[in-house]
């Protein structure tokens, strides 16, 4: 079957069909209000100002789905409800309580949405206000004020975090919709609109730039390295490891289960996109405080003029993160005893300690070329700009968000189309042997990123 034909089997699907609607139509919203500027913002200075797309701003862009672009009122977007559930998530196996919440089914569930929607609020307030203070002292390329003098003072800062805030909520309200009733993660797919709206521009920059400054055969090597990075990520997200188990015969009761063998799937690239938003974080942070501070504001300006020594620091941030979100994430003594207690083990390896002290073995290096990879492809665009002075915007965070949101959205409408007897995109269809056991993989406990 072509692929036109599977595409066209997606309206079959009266659920699925309703689901992606319903996902196109919050889309839409968003995107009507990121159109908003905030009161008391002068919209073309702010747009000359992104133009650049640099450092915090640039990073805040990113997260909030573009809504900085024109200081909209959805200008921190879905960052406060994505640093809310990262921390919750560390902080999860280090305080009791919350260990406990989540093991308690759907009520604890419930629970732990509503601290992050609480920690969403805390950290919308705190960015608000830092994002009015900041906006106060910037200026545009011509030295035009982003807010205009007669409007500066404690009542823009109120304004500018009551809209923040309300703009936050609205949009963490709107994610919540799309994971509810449409298709894909909620904030995933926010993040994801505001970059793939983006692409087109970029492309058309990409090939003027470049255009003036290099060769036909140097524009035509950026292409095939653009698809090849795209190939890439697609390959490495897509990529598991996975440890076989064997199951003994046991009897439970007076049932006699039967033995059978399965499997414990690892990605290569467990932790996602958090080790490099939160190693820029960690770069960019100096920048933020440094109007306030001068010889910080000097230390993070020679910071970001120091390419080499910026992506070196930033590739030991990706992959510090990397194991430090993994030890806190990824609890190998728990996924050992869990196996024991259901009678599974893997091959050659003894159950309990043993097991775990492999997983854990396995895990890390699998990790740290996880990590490895993630370094690639973020300090890839800088590494080009400044070898062949030609500027590549097709890489980093960006990239790696696009690609893994598309790859898991095609997943779940793959789930709904096999369920329903159609063909999914990869030509496979649903199980249709009656009487015969089909392997599982066992769930690795491996954690869902935010975003």
């Amino acid at each position: 079957m072509s692929l036109a034909s599977r595409v066209a089997n997606i309206w079959k699907v009266e659920e699925l069909r309703k689901r992606l609607l319903f996902t196109l139509a919050v889309l839409f919203v968003y995107r009507v209000g990121c159109g908003i500027t905030a009161p008391g913002v002068d919209r073309q200075v702010i747009a000359e100002v992104m133009s650049g797309g640099a450092g915090f701003l640039g990073l805040l862009s990113l997260v909030s789905g573009g809504g900085l672009d024109n200081l909209s009122i959805f200008t921190l977007g879905i960052g406060p409800y994505i640093t809310a559930s990262i921390v919750l998530q560390v902080a999860t196996p280090l305080v009791p309580m919350l260990g406990r919440l989540q093991k308690e089914g759907e009520g604890g569930r419930r629970k732990l949405n509503q601290f992050t929607r609480y920690g969403t609020i805390v950290f919308a307030i705190v960015q608000g206000a830092a994002m009015a203070f900041y906006l106060q002292g910037l200026t545009g390329t011509n030295g035009r004020p982003v807010v205009p003098d007669e409007v500066k003072g404690v009542g823009f800062v109120t304004l500018t975090v009551l809209t923040l805030v309300a703009g936050t909520a609205f949009v963490m309200w709107l994610g919540e919709r799309i994971s509810e009733s449409g298709i894909g993660n909620g904030s995933s797919m926010i993040i994801f609109s505001g970059i793939v709206v983006r692409i087109p521009s970029a492309a058309i920059n990409q090939f003027r730039t470049g255009g003036e400054e290099a060769a036909p055969l140097a524009m035509l090597a950026l292409v095939v390295l653009m698809l090849a990075t795209v190939a890439l990520i697609t390959f490495v997200e897509r990529g598991q490891l996975r440890i076989p188990i064997q199951y003994a015969k046991r009897v439970v009761g007076r049932k006699e289960i039967e033995g059978g063998t399965s499997h414990l799937p690892l990605k290569v690239n467990t932790a996602g996109v958090v080790p490099p938003i939160f190693a820029s974080s960690a770069l960019v942070f100096p920048g933020m405080i440094g109007s306030a501070i001068p010889f910080i504001k000097q230390f993070s300006d020679g910071l970001l003029q120091n390419v080499w020594l910026y992506n070196t620091l930033y590739v030991l941030g990706i992959i510090g993160f990397t194991f430090f979100y993994l030890s806190l994430a990824f609890d190998a003594d728990d996924m050992a005893d869990n196996l024991k207690k259901q009678g599974g083990y893997v091959p050659g390896i003894r159950p309990g300690k043993a097991t775990a002290e492999y997983l854990d073995l396995v895990l890390g290096r699998l990790s740290f070329g996880g990590a490895l990879y993630l370094s690639a492809i973020c300090v890839l665009p800088s590494v080009l700009s400044r070898t062949f002075g030609i500027p590549y915007q097709f890489g980093g965070t960006a990239l790696l968000i696009v690609v893994g949101v598309a790859l898991d959205t095609v997943q779940q409408i793959e789930g709904y189309m096999i369920s329903r007897q159609y063909e999914g995109f990869a030509g496979a269809r649903g199980p249709r042997i009656r009487g015969r056991r089909i392997d599982t993989p066992v769930d690795s406990g491996t954690p869902v990123v935010p975003g």
